[in-house]
């Protein structure tokens, strides 16, 4: 290594350890006395204390994550609840049904509390002696009740299932479409780990939350609400308890309703920036290694933990305050109604039957009850999570299509200007006009801007100042399917998806047959090896079938380009995945199908400029050159230098 290159690791390595040098993650307020050195009466206090800063620290990040500089935002509550409102109402019969199945259900489980208050007078009045037959008619009716309310429970269940599954079905298409709308750009800003958190972490909370809450919800609410008034028809005066203590826990229960979005929201951008710490660091092995971050990268981990363990705590605190409001709310009814009832029965006020019917209400009462806060809480969960997911749906879009059509097939860029963040411009003044048919490689160093002006060529990205155009017409003025037509990206980039082989390579354009199929595979040459698979163009890849080679994908990749048969193709380092030779003979087997059309090729092969008919050398954000190969080498500039190093 000389010693430029030495000094510049170094200065590298110095960078990302000074991350390390800010302020810790965790305040030392957050962190808990340690054990002894406080009375019992301050430890209290300094937990409450660690409570309402915890708190402070979720609502500041609710704020930021509606409308943040970066990434990905958040959805407000008031556009979930509409969407949730919107999913629902597309199913209103089936939601009605369901509803009504569980009243009915409700209501037969109800009777049993009234029959059995009914037998507890009859047996009284009778002095403890009914007739055989009133035994028997109440046996028979209470099978009767629990059989009929056996079968509605089912039926209820079945029909809340169907609804749930139908919610999330559309809910998970509807995330689909909208991550597949999201902006490349918008994609790029945001971190690995929060998008990928929010497509499986979030989706399977909402997944959770649609399939079990949603229809929990509805049943526990109807029974609960039944249950009421099953328990003011048996007796007005001895529902008081049960009413009274429920308001009261009804005021922690907006108060954990009203802090609780923050808290998930919170605890789910803390799963996102663990996810990315890891994905960066296994990503980024080598680079971890070659400057030595490992205990750097290990306490970057730690701090991610250390801030989503206080974001958990929170949650915890907030769901054992409701809790603990809860289960007093569960006890003290069931005391005081017996001892109202004990007063109210010897004043002759209320049957002994009347207060058994009560005393099982209030157990009636408070399972579906307590399941319905349970429930609340899954929803509050689902709810943040789907939050996340809207927020996905809400980034703007990067481009307004316009009405207008290419006129030819001429692709220009004039003084072309980009930067991923504002005021550092990666791209300075670029001036570059195609002849349709060249072939143009784009050359430089690592870091020079070589893919971003490929970007910029395809229409990904707009420039931030500048222009490109086709036929005459913006690249992100163009509808995205006739932008494709006119000209694709190919990078390093690539996947396989679940399905056969036609079925990976015809996603480019579908109906082309199996013959187009073959044809593209060949120039590529794939076809070789696709015949030699297990069930050839009907083998099935993607996880957890046949796997391919990084290669093997990649020609896929360049398969699927082809078919769709854009005009011009801008290569970004499309075969660095492949061995020299076979690249070089892919590069050489597409050529007569390349024929007539432009491609920008930009690669750190040498071999591919050397076949161009033209070669841009960028540096530092502008081309420095531009020629051919014999041109570039005559001048003996940049690129020859470059050319010789690669031929050495």
């Amino acid at each position: 290594m000389s010693a430029l290159d030495h000094g510049i690791a170094e200065e590298s390595s110095r960078t990302w350890r000074a991350a390390g040098d800010g302020p810790p993650v965790i305040p030392d307020e957050l962190r808990p006395p340690a054990a002894g050195s406080v009375g019992l009466r301050r430890r209290h206090r300094l937990l409450w204390e660690r409570h309402a800063l915890r708190r402070v620290r979720a609502q500041e990040h609710l704020g930021t994550a509606l409308d943040p500089e970066r990434g990905l935002p958040v959805a407000a509550t008031s556009t979930v609840v509409a969407y949730l409102r919107g999913l629902l109402r597309r199913r209103g019969g089936l939601v009605l049904v369901v509803t009504l199945a569980n009243a009915l259900a409700a209501g037969a489980a109800l009777a049993v509390p009234m029959l059995l208050g009914r037998l507890v007078d009859t047996i009284v009045e009778a002095d403890g002696a009914p007739g055989q037959g009133t035994v028997s008619r109440f046996v028979l009716l209470v099978t009767a009740v629990l059989v009929a309310g056996a079968v509605l429970t089912f039926l209820a269940k079945w029909l809340a299932a169907i609804l749930g599954q139908g919610v999330l079905a559309e809910a998970r298409e509807d995330t689909i479409r909208a991550v597949l709308r999201l902006p490349l750009g918008t994609v790029e800003a945001a971190s690995t780990g929060d998008l990928v958190t929010r497509v499986t972490r979030d989706v399977g909370s909402m997944s959770g939350a649609v399939r079990w809450a949603l229809p929990q919800f509805i049943i526990a609410s109807t029974t609960v609400v039944l249950t009421v008034v099953a328990m003011v028809l048996n007796s007005w005066a001895l529902t008081i308890p049960t009413l009274v203590t429920a308001s009261l826990s009804s005021w922690q229960i907006r108060r954990y309703l009203r802090d609780a979005p923050a808290a998930y929201l919170l605890e789910g951008a803390t799963y996102s920036q663990i996810n990315t710490t890891l994905t960066e660091t296994v990503e980024g092995a080598r680079t971890v290694e070659a400057f030595g971050l490992q205990p750097a990268r290990r306490q970057s981990a730690v701090d991610d933990i250390e801030v989503s363990a206080q974001a958990e705590r929170y949650g915890l605190f907030l769901r054992n305050i409701l809790f603990a409001a809860m289960d007093m709310a569960f006890s003290m009814p069931r005391v005081i109604t017996l001892a109202l009832g004990a007063v109210l029965y010897t004043r002759g006020l209320v049957t002994l039957g009347q207060l058994t019917a009560a005393m099982l209400y209030i157990e009636t009462f408070y399972g579906p009850f307590d399941r319905l806060v349970g429930t609340i809480d899954r929803l509050q969960v689902g709810i943040a999570s789907t939050t996340r997911l809207l927020g996905i749906s809400e980034v703007p879009p990067d481009r307004t299509p316009g009405e207008d059509l290419p006129q030819g097939d001429r692709l220009v860029g004039r003084d072309l200007r980009y930067a991923y963040r504002e005021g550092t411009d990666v791209l300075h003044g670029i001036d570059l006009a195609l002849v349709p048919g060249e072939r143009l490689a784009i050359v430089g160093p690592s870091g020079s801007g070589k893919s971003t002006l490929g970007r910029l060529l395809s229409g990904i990205h707009g420039p931030r100042e500048g222009s490109v155009t086709v036929g005459g017409v913006e690249l992100v003025d163009l509808p995205l399917e006739v932008l494709r037509r006119e000209v694709a990206l190919v990078t390093q980039e690539h996947h396989v998806f679940r399905g056969s082989v036609s079925d990976n390579v015809e996603l480019a354009r579908e109906g082309s047959g199996e013959e187009g199929v073959w044809r593209a595979l060949a120039t590529v040459g794939a076809d070789a090896w696709v015949r030699g698979l297990p069930r050839g163009l009907e083998t099935v890849l993607g996880s957890g079938h046949h796997a391919l080679t990084p290669a093997q994908a990649q020609q896929i990749a360049l398969a699927r380009l082809i078919l769709a048969d854009p005009h011009t193709l801008v290569l970004d380092e499309a075969t660095s995945l492949i061995d020299p030779r076979t690249a070089r003979h892919l590069e050489g087997s597409m050529n007569a199908l390349l024929t007539g059309r432009t491609v920008v090729a930009i690669a750190h092969r040498l071999h591919t400029a050397h076949d161009a008919d033209r070669i841009a050398v960028v540096q530092d954000g502008r081309i420095v050159e531009l020629g051919s190969h014999a041109e570039l080498m005559d001048a003996d500039g940049e690129y020859a230098a470059l050319w010789r190093a690669w031929t050495s």
